[in-house]
């Protein structure tokens, strides 16, 4: 594999994290007891399966500037699991379906260089501007700075989500972003307020509404309103951002830092469909670790309609791939492989994440094991991260619950 030349960050060469053991992946999940449990050992297809708790939620919590919501995203104990086992500092990790933008961030903090794609350009804006993250003292003058009484007409129907005022500040911080150049301070105040538009609580400039990960229609947030019996409040837009920035750089201490300026020069993100991407050179990433769009479960456009808005984004011209026939999402997943495989330098590993959908009758996992064979991959292993509380169908004869599912389903390839 193709190792960068890096100064490590301090806070890589003193972190007391297994990097490549001589001892097989495999063996370690077979013997792995670290929060009192045995793994149970399957096989489908010839691949040998590991079921068990490998990360959970009574682990040191993950590094602030990942709270950030998006829909559908893994838990950043995921990548660092299999990029603190399979890669070292200096080394590309890649996230072809960056999302949020959740693995990027944690090869990062980790001294690996962080590469993503994902043909959503709201990636772009949630993922970009943590490698590169602020100080707190930049934020407040930046917002200092900026004329939140200026700003061009505005629609009407956003009333029913938020105050007049609200609204003000709101399109004026839009005009702001939209006519400047921006740079890292103001990258960073997009993030924060686009993470900010709508909420279930006093924290977001909205009304009570959904989750922030999604908008809901201005025709069911006058439902909401009317049987909550709720009006939009004022809320300070430049005061939440502020304290939203607080919350994301708590954890930033010059080490951290300092961590992410080694390697974010070096930062790759692509705003395209993940099959083929040329930009990234050929046998140049060391890990693969992300989780595909799975069939038609999630409406991504229908969720970032505000967010677009917001952005100047056209979300008719956001090609998104969400396929809604198993056997097209087979046929798209293939040619991601193939990309993957010529990206992947030798020995290289691909972790792909999958879960179960239509109340598990189909298992991704089973197809994703196809894909990744037909692409010329080699599969060495599943692991089925299997916490407790999680709600699944049975999973390769693992007992849980009845429906849904919270269990991470990895299948590991090989170049």
């Amino acid at each position: 594999m193709l190792a960068q030349n890096l100064e490590l960050p301090l806070e890589v060469m003193d972190r007391p994290v297994r990097l490549r053991k001589n001892i097989p992946l495999a063996e370690e999940l077979a013997a792995f007891r670290q929060f009192g449990k045995n793994t149970v050992r399957l096989e489908a297809d010839g691949v040998p399966v590991f079921v068990n708790e490998f990360w959970t939620a009574r682990q040191r919590a993950a590094h602030s500037l990942h709270e950030i919501s998006y829909r559908a995203c893994f838990k950043p104990q995921l990548p660092r699991f299999f990029i603190e086992r399979l890669t070292q500092p200096g080394e590309v990790v890649y996230d072809p379906f960056m999302g949020r933008g959740t693995t990027l961030l944690e090869a990062a903090l980790l001294g690996r260089v962080p590469f993503g794609c994902d043909a959503n350009p709201l990636s772009l804006t949630l993922a970009g501007p943590r490698l590169r993250p602020p100080t707190l003292e930049e934020v407040r003058a930046r917002l200092a700075e900026i004329n939140f009484a200026d700003h061009d007409p505005l629609p009407e129907e956003l009333l029913v989500f938020y105050h007049p005022e609200t609204l003000r500040e709101i399109g004026a911080l839009k005009k702001y972003l939209l006519t400047k150049e921006q740079d890292a301070v103001d990258r960073w105040i997009a993030l924060v307020a686009l993470n900010r538009l709508t909420g279930h609580s006093p924290g977001f400039f909205s009304v009570y509404t959904l989750p922030p990960n999604q908008a809901v229609s201005v025709k069911s947030q006058r439902k909401i309103n009317a049987d909550r019996e709720q009006t939009p409040p004022r809320r300070s837009v430049p005061d939440l951002i502020l304290k939203k920035s607080r919350s994301l750089l708590a954890d930033c201490d010059p080490r951290t830092h300092h961590s992410l300026a080694a390697v974010a020069p070096k930062a790759l993100l692509l705003n395209q469909a993940a099959r083929a991407t040329p930009a990234i050179a050929s046998n140049s990433v060391a890990l693969v670790v992300t989780s595909p769009p799975f069939l038609d479960v999630v409406d991504y456009a229908g969720d970032n309609w505000l967010r677009c808005w917001f952005l100047g984004i056209d979300p008719k011209s956001v090609g998104l791939t969400v396929p809604k026939k198993l056997g097209d999402w087979e046929s798209e997943m293939t040619a991601v492989f193939r990309g993957l495989g010529r990206v992947l330098g030798p020995g290289g590993h691909v972790a792909f994440e999958v879960g179960e959908v239509r109340a598990g009758k189909i298992k991704l996992e089973e197809s994703v094991l196809k894909c990744g064979r037909d692409a010329g991959l080699r599969p060495l292993l599943m692991l089925i991260n299997d916490q407790k509380f999680t709600k699944t169908a049975n999973c390769w004869g693992v007992a849980n619950n009845d429906k849904g599912t919270n269990t991470n389903r990895i299948v590991l390839f090989q170049k």
